[in-house]
């Protein structure tokens, strides 16, 4: 609820100006861990978080035209859902039930080469983009063709994105080839490197699908430009049987002998991981991405979560797309990622609340290079905020907010959404998208690739 306070000119006269502050039930800051503030306030100002203290010092030291009363709410960082391929949103619920590779080969490639060109990645971009505001997400890792579309709904929406400078060795509607990609990768680079919210990633597909030279490519130009390599990996027990006997290795060994094992490289999936490679990923300091509904739904095994954390290597949380999914709905990732980290490990205690949270906020947040600009509630950090409403009969009584949030709410419980300080979803509403236009949209998609398919 936003409301002006009652102040005296006189009053404010004493009191420092700010953009705007948020009073809240809740505060989980992400870190420190497993940190709580109750009644206190967030203040913002110039997009960032300038304070957080309690209500009744935030009265008495700061004024503002926006004050939002949001008193049974609990505010987190935004959700960083750090794996998507956001414009296929448009082919959700297209092919399910099927097994990855023939998901991939017999429908999903089929469809794309049909059908994907600029206008179907603008439009399912902005299909994702709402919903991931309606359900607590302020960034994004993508992974797609023509990430010019994607960066352009991203930065009409002001949702913070980190872009992929897609890698494949087969031509698309997009490039010709890998020196194609690259050259137009590269470009994208540099017409978004001063953005304050548009950032890119390298974003080979996966070591089946790209060769030696352009992952050395990629090697190289992620080095000299410092940016982040996005790859799915060790996907299926087929995708490693499959490259044993096709080069002889493991695919994790083949990017350790390229070089690509690094602090830049985000690994998505992993759910076929050896000791001796998960001691690969610690020593160099290797992104592991999970996905755990996607995983499941696709029958691709299990990430082991509990090892990886034990090492401290660090895990983040993406949903994958929503054609394989079918939602980006981070809570429930989080939630099915703490829940199935319990059961694969045998042991209740591993992957707590506060643990999940962190995996799907801030670790997400240092995969992407961008933890010194979002992932937790700091001063000096952006103000990308959720604000989840708890007094709902589904999470009551409340115990403790964080186990709330990851193991009973769901995502209509996220009333308001702010990215940079910009009030993106206001008591539910989109702000900056034209939620009817957006579903028109995905509509005719529909329409167009039920009639392609047909064909």
């Amino acid at each position: 609820m936003l409301k002006k306070q009652p102040q005296s000119l006189s009053a404010q006269r004493n009191l420092q100006a700010v953009d705007a502050i948020i009073h809240a039930r809740w505060i989980i800051p992400v870190e420190p861990d497993d940190t709580v503030y109750e009644n206190h306030s967030l203040v913002i100002q110039h997009g960032k978080i300038l304070d957080i203290l309690a209500t009744e010092r935030c009265h008495k030291k700061y004024h503002s035209q926006t004050e939002h009363h949001l008193d049974t709410h609990a505010l987190i960082p935004g959700f960083v859902n750090t794996h998507t391929h956001a414009a296929m949103s448009l082919m959700r619920g297209m092919a399910d039930d099927l097994p990855l590779m023939e998901w991939l080969s017999e429908h999903i490639w089929p469809t794309e080469g049909k059908c994907v060109n600029y206008q179907f990645v603008k439009d399912g971009t902005n299909l994702a983009v709402a919903e991931m505001l309606r359900g607590g997400t302020t960034t994004f890792n993508d992974m797609y063709f023509f990430p010019d579309a994607a960066a352009k709904s991203a930065d009409e929406a002001g949702i913070r994105a980190s872009l992929g400078l897609i890698m494949i060795d087969f031509p698309s509607a997009w490039g010709k080839n890998s020196d194609d990609y690259l050259h137009k990768g590269l470009q994208l680079h540099e017409q978004y490197r001063h953005h304050p919210l548009i950032s890119t990633a390298f974003a080979p597909h996966a070591p089946y699908t790209v060769s030696d030279e352009p992952l050395g490519q990629v090697k190289t130009y992620a080095e000299k430009l410092d940016i982040p390599i996005h790859i799915h990996l060790h996907e299926t027990q087929y995708e490693v049987t499959q490259a044993i006997a096709n080069t002889g290795m493991r695919p994790i060994a083949r990017l350790e002998k390229l070089g690509l094992l690094s602090p830049l490289l985000l690994t998505v999936h992993m759910t076929q991981l050896q000791d001796d490679e998960i001691d690969l990923l610690k020593r160099h300091g290797v992104h592991v991405v999970h996905c755990p509904e996607s995983n499941l739904k696709l029958a691709s095994g299990f990430c082991p979560v509990a090892r990886l954390n034990t090492r401290k290597i660090n895990i983040a949380i993406g949903t994958d797309g929503a054609a394989s999914n079918n939602d980006l709905d981070m809570l429930s990732e989080m939630r099915s990622a703490a829940l199935l980290a319990k059961a694969v490990a045998g042991d209740a205690s591993v992957i707590p609340a506060h643990t999940a949270l962190k995996m799907a906020t801030l670790n997400g947040a240092k995969a992407l290079g961008l933890d010194s600009v979002t992932g937790s509630l700091t001063r000096d950090k952006s103000a990308d905020i959720t604000a989840i409403n708890l007094d709902r009969i589904e999470t009551q009584p409340i115990y403790h907010p964080i186990s709330q949030i990851v193991y009973s709410s769901s995502r209509d419980q996220v009333t308001d959404v702010w990215v940079q300080g910009k009030h993106l979803l206001n008591n539910r509403q989109l702000t900056t998208l034209d939620e009817q236009q957006i579903k028109q949209k995905a509509s005719e998609w529909g329409e167009t690739i039920r009639l392609e398919v047909e064909n």
